[in-house]
């Protein structure tokens, strides 16, 4: 059986992944997106997290990032239970919502939320070239979907930021 990653350095910058539970699509609304960028500019503000690059795909997320006070499996710990509970109850609150049976039957077990699954896939990141590398899987993760053509026309990442485009949905910080 596999085991999960833990991050030894607490306080190292990391690329880490989350995938909605059996990949499903919950990130297709824009008021599920908007939950998972409020809670990560939360966490920028009172948990010192710093993000450096970041995409939302319609069922997974990559970041790379870093806790301030390097206690980075805290702060994720706490993130993904908090989004876990506010995104499946803006789900069984939404009139619009026409996958709400599916997604609540889904996205539980045992009568327990079971939003995310399991562990982060956390990479450390240990030299510029390895960040350089992660930043374009990163940004070219809505290319490779076919969603668009060119990763910084994506606006829900940081691509807009690293190519000067536009101003992204996060404060992001510089690695180096």
């Amino acid at each position: 059986m596999g085991k999960e990653y833990v991050a030894k350095n607490r306080g190292a910058v990391h690329f880490v992944t989350f995938t909605v539970h059996q990949w499903v699509d919950v990130f297709t609304r824009r008021i599920y997106c908007e939950i998972l960028l409020d809670s990560l500019r939360f966490c920028q503000k009172n948990k010192g997290l710093e993000i450096f690059a970041w995409v939302i795909m319609s069922n997974h997320s990559h970041l790379i990032i870093r806790a301030k006070n390097e206690n980075l499996p805290d702060v994720i710990r706490d993130f993904r239970k908090f989004t876990a509970k506010k995104i499946f109850k803006a789900i069984q609150e939404n009139t619009q919502e026409s996958r709400k049976k599916w997604l609540e039957m889904t996205l539980t077990f045992e009568n327990q939320i079971w939003f995310w699954e399991g562990g982060y896939h956390g990479e450390e990141i240990f030299s510029l070239p390895f960040f350089e590398t992660k930043v374009k899987y990163i940004h070219e993760n809505p290319v490779r979907a076919g969603i668009v053509e060119k990763p910084e026309d994506y606006i829900l990442s940081s691509a807009g930021d690293f190519y000067g485009t536009r101003r992204g949905l996060l404060e992001l910080e510089f690695f180096g």
